[in-house]
């Protein structure tokens, strides 16, 4: 299990339309989906800096920042949410404005439950497989960077196909030396053969 596996997925609601937003935030929390509402866009960033998991429903027109505003701050300042802009007076050019800006949905009011629910099902998936990727990389630059100078010379020698003796040469040092080091690397990498460290290589985009 990872930390992910615990994570609380929250739907964000941001609507000025009183009767509307809380709906809306009925119809989520029947199907058991977690929600915050907000009013405004000014709102919503107030609490910006805690969110990191979840969908973001967003009217297209209110008063202050629009929805696309809001969605370009959040890109802006590196808060990457899937977004469904929802709008009762959308035409077409303001959807392709939207989906050009990397909304997921745009969707026209009055909505469609059923699809509105099916899209909030793939913009969660869709974070959650994004946020593995993320944590997979991550774990993948960390280990490559516990390996001393040394070690990852070992290493791209053995992803060449080098035998211990031919490290040695290469290197300069004793085949001592290099099972030392490539013992090092198999425990670091948390690899137990030379396909396993080849597949971590390519992992880290062949570095």
């Amino acid at each position: 299990m990872t930390i992910l596996d615990d994570v609380q997925y929250t739907i964000y609601v941001v609507d000025d339309d009183d009767a509307f937003r809380e709906s809306l935030v009925w119809l989520l929390e029947s199907h058991a989906y977690q929600t915050q509402a907000f009013a405004s866009a000014e709102d919503f960033l107030g609490i910006c800096d805690q969110v990191l998991f979840g969908c973001l429903l967003v009217d297209m027109r209110m008063p202050g920042a629009s929805g696309l505003e809001l969605h370009d701050r959040l890109s802006s300042g590196g808060i990457q949410i899937p977004t469904i802009v929802m709008s009762g007076h959308g035409d077409l050019d303001m959807a392709v404005s939207a989906f050009r800006k990397g909304v997921v949905d745009f969707l026209q009011k009055p909505l469609d439950d059923r699809y509105l629910l099916s899209r909030i099902d793939h913009c969660i998936a869709t974070e959650k497989e994004n946020k593995r990727r993320l944590q997979s990389h991550e774990n993948v630059a960390r280990r490559l960077a516990s390996l001393t100078l040394r070690e990852k010379e070992v290493f791209d020698c053995i992803l060449q196909g080098m035998l211990n003796k031919q490290i040695a040469d290469r290197l300069g040092i004793s085949i001592k030396t290099v099972e030392v080091h490539r013992s090092h690397v198999m425990k670091k990498i948390d690899a137990t053969s030379v396909m396993e460290l080849v597949k971590f290589s390519l992992a880290a985009g062949g570095k």
